[in-house]
């Protein structure tokens, strides 16, 4: 990579035109304006960081916030438990927070050195979780309670400046972010470890060969990275207060990813400037009261920024959109072994038992397990929208759950207010899904990358604060209605007619998918998936192909939207949070993107671990479980399942036909 350059012309633009927005829009005094400043350079520190692991891991780091967020809560922690003094807790944090990103190194991103840059993305989003547990559960090692938590100024000082009084601790993080923005880019700069490190950003295969330890130098950046996201994150403690549970860090996080994206993620100037602009914005926002609006304007300005890049191919994700799976498809039963008479009737069997017993199961539940075993399907059906979506398309999307708010809005209103039926209510909010879907994926999937997934975790920040909570539009209708016949005649009021009408909708999305699969367009997702630029030369629209994938999920995860809300009988904001977002992809991932299976495979793993669970242990049965089969079986559940036929298959089956030597067998068999 090049040497990091703090200043440049170019990448001031998009700065000022925030800046220039935040004056015309939201005009703040000259106080407010300076605190929004100091927000936004801590802010800076974090977005720095993330910059820097993709310039030399080529991976976005989604556990940067949560990075910086354990040690500053050991620190602050400390401070109020054991009165430790704000000079000793400081060092100390650093030290730790460069620790523990070395550690993060060494157990989690090192074992995936040679694999695709998303797989190695997605563990960053398990290695979140995991750090954001141990942040909320660390308070109760001091016997604290979860709170809004800062610590006292140092020092006194205090400056008024208009109404805003600002203290020490203002002071110090005015100073402290630049001073170690500069320091770490000189040390890029200057110094051998920084001249090697960008050496093997630029050509790691080629720095391997000339002897540069890559390995050891990506272990420094991830340090580095963990040291400046501490100090963000214990400054803004510090400033505006340390909030418990995941929503602190993911403000953060969010900002920073905007920054990354106005800075083309590698423009460490236009990265900084922007992140400074946006604290401004962000702060300005708050201070007039409309903190709602912060995740729609956040959204607007990526989704701009997106469509004035140009496309320009790069060493990144340019090969095959690095998959989490490769070749959904792969595990297809040869025809030549389908043929066979032992395995016609195992299959037969197999389907009709598994039929049976999703038909029988509420006759065996009480009315409780019933409903459950109804939510089960319907976020089954929302694992097959991930399935088209970053299975077959090889697309990841983090805001699946914004498109499930936006059906179950658009249907609780149809059904609530209009009293539409609830299959076309679920269309119509399947449609809506799919136009959205459409009109935010044109600037994303436009460009190679992981675009898609900013712009949907985005996505579901707004559609949360602004959209479901009816902040900017009050439309959904809030509490219980009454749940429309079906066909108008069918009551769907007992847990077993939910159920039913659900496993009917799962069944045949399972029946339209397969189908999908099996067509010209499917053989076409697979394509672009596993070779881009190979598929463009045979003349296929690589951008329209994932855009129809795109209006696909979301046509399915807001029909899955419209049923949530019918089985509910309610619209619930809470929901569909940006986290819940997260847990259905990671779920997804621990089910198997590579076929349909392991949507139910993991829809039964995510809603269990929710029931059987408390609250904050089911953010780390989905951070084990997502890391845990990164690591030991990328292709998920659904893959270990079909790993297991396959071995029943070739153990009891194949050698039994093997003396025939008929070709098509062997053939199949070598298949």
């Amino acid at each position: 990579m090049k040497a990091p350059k703090i200043s440049s012309i170019a990448g001031c633009a998009p700065a000022i035109a925030i800046l220039s927005l935040q004056l015309v829009l939201w005009p703040v005094s000259p106080g407010i304006w300076i605190s929004g400043l100091i927000l936004g350079a801590l802010g800076a520190l974090l977005a720095f960081g993330m910059a820097l692991i993709y310039r030399s891991n080529t991976v976005v780091s989604f556990a940067q916030a949560d990075l910086g967020t354990l040690p500053a809560t050991a620190a602050v922690c400390a401070m109020e438990a054991w009165r430790m003094p704000f000079w000793f807790a400081l060092p100390l944090g650093v030290a730790g927070s460069v620790l523990l990103g070395a550690m993060v190194d060494l157990a989690f991103i090192r074992r995936f050195f040679a694999a695709p840059r998303l797989i190695v993305t997605v563990a960053t989003i398990g290695v979140g979780q995991l750090l954001a547990f141990a942040s909320i559960m660390l308070p109760g090692a001091w016997g604290l309670a979860a709170a809004i938590r800062t610590f006292p100024p140092p020092f006194e000082f205090s400056v008024a400046i208009g109404a805003v009084l600002f203290d020490a601790n203002d002071l110090i993080a005015l100073l402290v972010a630049p001073i170690a923005m500069i320091g770490v880019a000189t040390y890029l700069r200057l110094s051998d470890s920084g001249v090697a490190i960008r050496a093997a950003a630029t050509s790691p295969d080629r720095a391997s060969l000339l002897g540069i330890p890559v390995k050891r130098l990506q272990t420094q950046v991830w340090a580095i990275a963990g040291g400046l996201a501490f100090v963000s994150t214990f400054f803004t403690a510090g400033v505006t207060g340390l909030a418990p549970g995941g929503s602190f860090s993911f403000g953060l996080l969010l900002r920073a990813l905007a920054a990354l994206v106005l800075g083309r993620m590698t423009n460490l100037g236009a990265i900084v400037a922007s992140s400074l602009a946006l604290g401004i914005l962000q702060n300005a926002m708050e201070r007039a009261n409309d903190g709602a609006l912060v995740g729609p304007v956040l959204l607007g300005i990526i989704l701009l920024a997106l469509t004035m890049q140009r496309r320009t191919p790069g060493r990144t994700y340019e090969s095959a959109a690095s998959t989490l799976t490769n070749g959904a498809g792969s595990f297809a039963m040869p025809k030549a072994l389908q043929s066979l008479r032992p395995v016609r009737i195992l299959r037969a069997a197999l389907a009709t038992s598994m039929t049976a017993l999703a038909l029988a199961l509420p006759l065996f539940l009480g009315t409780a397990s019933t409903l459950k075993a109804g939510m089960v399907v319907i976020f089954a059906i929302i694992g097959l929208s991930m399935v088209v979506l970053s299975g077959w398309a090889g697309q990841v999307s983090l805001g699946q759950m914004a498109f499930v708010g936006t059906g179950g809005a658009v249907a609780a209103t149809a059904m609530a207010e209009h009293h539409i039926d609830p299959i076309v209510a679920c269309l119509v909010a399947g449609c809506v899904g799919a136009v959205v879907a459409g009109l935010i994926g044109i600037p994303a999937l436009r460009l190679s990358g992981l675009h898609l997934a900013v712009v949907s975790l985005a996505l579901a920040a707004a559609a949360s604060s602004a959209l479901f909570s009816n902040a900017v539009i009050d439309f959904i209708p809030r509490g219980a209605f009454t749940r429309p016949r079906l066909l108008g005649r069918v009551s769907v009021d007992s847990p077993e007619r939910l159920y039913y009408l659900a496993l009917g909708c799962l069944a045949a999305t399972g029946i339209v998918v397969s189908g999908l699969r099996s067509s010209r367009f499917g053989r076409v997702l697979i394509a672009q998936r596993d070779n881009e630029r190979g598929a463009s030369s045979f003349g296929i629209g690589v951008v329209a192909t994932k855009l129809g994938a795109f209006s696909v999920s979301g046509f399915i995860a807001s029909f899955a939207g419209g049923l949530y809300v019918l089985h509910q009988s309610a619209f619930r904001s809470s929901e569909f949070d940006p986290g819940a977002s997260l847990l259905v992809f990671v779920a997804a991932v621990i089910g198997g993107l590579a076929s349909p299976l392991g949507a139910v495979l993991g829809a039964v793993y995510l809603r269990g671990a929710q029931w059987l669970l408390p609250g904050n242990w089911q953010v780390l049965a989905s951070s084990t479980g997502v890391l845990l089969v990164l690591l030991m079986m990328p292709d998920g559940l659904g893959g270990l399942w079909l790993r297991t036929r396959d071995f029943l298959l070739n153990r009891y089956v194949v050698p039994r036909y093997q003396p025939s030597h008929d070709p098509e067998t062997e053939r199949g068999i070598q298949e």
